[in-house]
């Protein structure tokens, strides 16, 4: 099971991004676990998020459908800054 990072900026403060249950939603429903949340203490609004994948081209297309997207909104997350790492193996 692939572990990724997705990293991003933010729009509704760092608490909010932080208490919200969307992600977990989200991502529970496509199985992934071990979500764990990180915040640039230099910057506040740039944020990341770690997780264990067992499907990652199913989270490839979730994450284009509206169900994502409203959770991005509800969250603050800007979508064009979004950046996916994917743990090398190699």
């Amino acid at each position: 099971m692939p572990t990724i990072i997705g990293h991003h900026n933010i729009t509704k403060g760092t608490e909010h991004w932080l208490t919200s249950p969307k992600r977990k939603e989200f991502f529970g429903s496509l199985g992934v676990t071990n979500i764990r949340t990180f915040v640039d203490p230099q910057n506040p609004a740039r944020v990341a998020v770690m997780m264990d994948v067992p499907d990652l081209d199913a989270l490839k297309t979730a994450m284009q459908s509206k169900a994502a997207s409203d959770a991005m909104a509800f969250d603050g997350v800007v979508p064009e800054s979004l950046v996916i790492l994917v743990e090398s193996t190699g």
